[in-house]
C-alpha cells in the first residue's frame, strides 16, 4: 500500500518465447527465473498482492512453487506473439479487481530487489504523478548516436543544442527504460491505456548491475552468475 492506495503486482509471463524457450521457468541462481520476480514482488513493502498472467501450465505450477497467487488462466487469444501487453494488463486488472495501483513486474528482470519495487512506488506516490517507471543510466548517449543521409552521410539522431560540448564526460545524464518496474494508478492507465507519458511519468533510477533484461541464452548466463554471487554474498 502507498498512502491509502492498495496495491496490485502483476507477473506477466507467457509461454511462447522463442530466442530462448520456456525462458521464464529456464534455471537461474538456482532457482526457475520467475521465481526471483515472486520473491522481490512479495517480499516489498508497498505491494499488497502479487498475481500471475500467463496460459502455460509449467510457469503457473513454477509460480503457485514460489508462493505467487494464479487466480486465473490467460486467454491463448493474449499469449500470442501479437497481442498487445497492455490488453494482458488490462485483462488482469478485469480480473482482479479492488486495486488503486498497479505494478507491472516482467520476470526477465531478476536481478531487480524488492526495495526497487518499493523505490519506484514510493517515488510515484512522493512525486504525486500517475506513474512511474525504472531506467538506467544510457550506455550510448543519444547525443552520440548517428544515422545516415541519403547521401550516406552522417546525421544525428538526437543532436544536442548548438555549441553543446561533445566530451562524454560533459554530457548531461541520459536514461534508458530497464524493463524493471511499470508502476501506475489504475484509473488513469485504464483511461489513457498507456503507462508511460511523456511529463508525467515518474523516473525511478537503478544502477547497471540490477538492470539485466533477459533475452539470449548468453543473458540467462550472466544473471546466473550475479544471481549465484548475490546468493553466496547473503549467505556469508
Amino acid at each position: 500500500m502507498i498512502g491509502s492506495r492498495r496495491v496490485l503486482a502483476v507477473i506477466p509471463a507467457r509461454g511462447g518465447s522463442k530466442g530462448v524457450p520456456q525462458k521464464n521457468i529456464q534455471p537461474v541462481g538456482g532457482r526457475p527465473l520467475i521465481a526471483w520476480t515472486v520473491a522481490a514482488a512479495l517480499a516489498a513493502r508497498t505491494v499488497d498482492r502479487v498475481i500471475l498472467s500467463s496460459e502455460d501450465e509449467a510457469i503457473m505450477a513454477a509460480a503457485r512453487d514460489a508462493g505467487c497467487e494464479v487466480p486465473f488462466r490467460r486467454d491463448a487469444s493474449l499469449a500470442t506473439d501479437e497481442a498487445a501487453s497492455m490488453d494482458v494488463l488490462v485483462d488482469a486488472l478485469e480480473r482482479v479487481p479492488g486495486f488503486d495501483v498497479v505494478v507491472l513486474l516482467q520476470p526477465t528482470s531478476p536481478l531487480r530487489t524488492a526495495e526497487d519495487i518499493d523505490g519506484a512506488l514510493e517515488t510515484m506516490q512522493r512525486s504525486g504523478a500517475p506513474g512511474c517507471v525504472s531506467v538506467c543510466e544510457a550506455t550510448d548517449h543519444p547525443w552520440l548516436t548517428f544515422g545516415r543521409d541519403e547521401a550516406g552521410a552522417l546525421e544525428s539522431l538526437c543532436p544536442g543544442p548548438a555549441g553543446a560540448s561533445m566530451r562524454r564526460q560533459d554530457l548531461p545524464p541520459a536514461y534508458v527504460l530497464n524493463g524493471a518496474v511499470y508502476a501506475a494508478d489504475i484509473a488513469w492507465l485504464l483511461e489513457h491505456r498507456r503507462l508511460t507519458a511523456p511529463g508525467r511519468t515518474a523516473a525511478y533510477v537503478m544502477p547497471p548491475e540490477r538492470s539485466e533484461d533477459i533475452d539470449t541464452w548468453e543473458d540467462l548466463r550472466r544473471a546466473d552468475r550475479l544471481l549465484s554471487e548475490r546468493a553466496a554474498t547473503a549467505g556469508d
